[in-house]
């Protein structure tokens, strides 16, 4: 089947659904790269979003979950397949101390409602660039705080498209890892619960760590992130800070200034250089330190277009 098929058919299926030909990711992403996905669909409903997922399975489509972008590397040659961005799934509802979001929910804005509500334990997310699906899959975190520390369940998607509701204990939540990313789930929604709090202390705190960010990272450039893992007993901005590699790069992505850890498209960088850069910063570091710089970002798509 071609992709116009697979528009007409998931077309009829989903009438609240938005869904895109040949779409540039790069209009999706936080590093402003990526060629285009054959097609973009973005579901009205967790219902649309269950049906589009058994349709690429049933049919053998490559899938492949986009989230907000922030965490991700299109390359230049686009996606094959479709992509699925649940960004209209983002739903914030909050019952007592617990917090209901959907996977398109930013977990800024999470963090946000929480502190309006006077409720404490996601502030370490106030500046996390991500979804609440992505958000799951990495077991993301900063600042002492990690999603496992208030997670309660998520509901996922298996690549059937069959609907799982997990436990906390089931998603298997480490370092910049879960079960969602093992077995390559499609999250729908999580369930949060957090403390009652202070509201002077709640603000007091974000302000704080809202300040730590801004300072010490590269915001006014679109970058993918943290680029690396943390390898065990290092800090991957400081091994790049000490080989050098500040201000370095390929075309027009650069190793920051700011904060070694980020890469940035400085300057109208294509998919490429940002993805040498990384090549570069992980070659340096072996050759200097002998440690394997891991990559914290997923790396998707084609290097040429079809």
């Amino acid at each position: 089947m071609s992709k116009h098929q697979w528009y007409e058919d998931l077309q009829e299926k989903m009438p609240q659904g938005t869904l895109l030909i040949d779409e540039p990711l790069g209009k999706y992403t936080m590093t402003k790269l990526g060629g285009a996905a054959d097609l973009l669909v973005i579901p009205g409903t967790i219902d649309e979003s269950e049906i589009a997922v058994r349709y690429a399975y049933e049919n053998e489509i490559p899938l492949l979950l986009l989230g907000n972008g922030s965490n991700m590397v299109v390359r230049d040659g686009g996606v094959r397949g479709i992509v699925l961005h649940l960004s209209e799934l983002s739903d914030i509802r909050i019952e007592g101390s617990f917090v209901h979001a959907e996977a398109g929910a930013l977990i800024i804005d999470v963090s946000k409602r929480a502190a309006a509500a006077t409720l404490s334990g996601i502030e370490f997310a106030c500046g996390i660039p991500g979804s609440i699906g992505g958000a799951m899959a990495m077991n993301a975190g900063a600042y002492g705080g990690e999603i496992k520390d208030i997670i309660v369940q998520a509901t996922v998607l298996t690549k059937a498209g069959e609907r799982l509701v997990l436990s906390k204990d089931e998603l298997e939540l480490g370092y910049r890892r879960s079960i969602i990313s093992k077995n390559g789930y499609f999250v729908l929604s999580a369930l949060f619960q957090l403390a009652p709090g202070d509201r002077d202390v709640i603000d007091a705190k974000v302000a704080d760590l809202t300040h730590q960010r801004e300072s010490k990272q590269p915001l006014e450039y679109p970058s993918a992130g943290s680029v690396f893992k943390r390898p065990p007993g290092y800090f991957a901005g400081k091994l790049i800070q000490d080989c050098g590699m500040q201000g370095k790069g390929h075309g027009g992505a650069e190793v920051s200034l700011k904060h070694a850890g980020f890469i940035i498209n400085k300057d109208n960088a294509t998919a490429s250089d940002y993805i040498q850069t990384i090549e570069m910063v992980q070659a340096e570091v072996k050759k200097k330190f002998d440690i394997e710089l891991e990559l914290e970002v997923k790396i998707v798509g084609e290097e040429t277009a079809e």
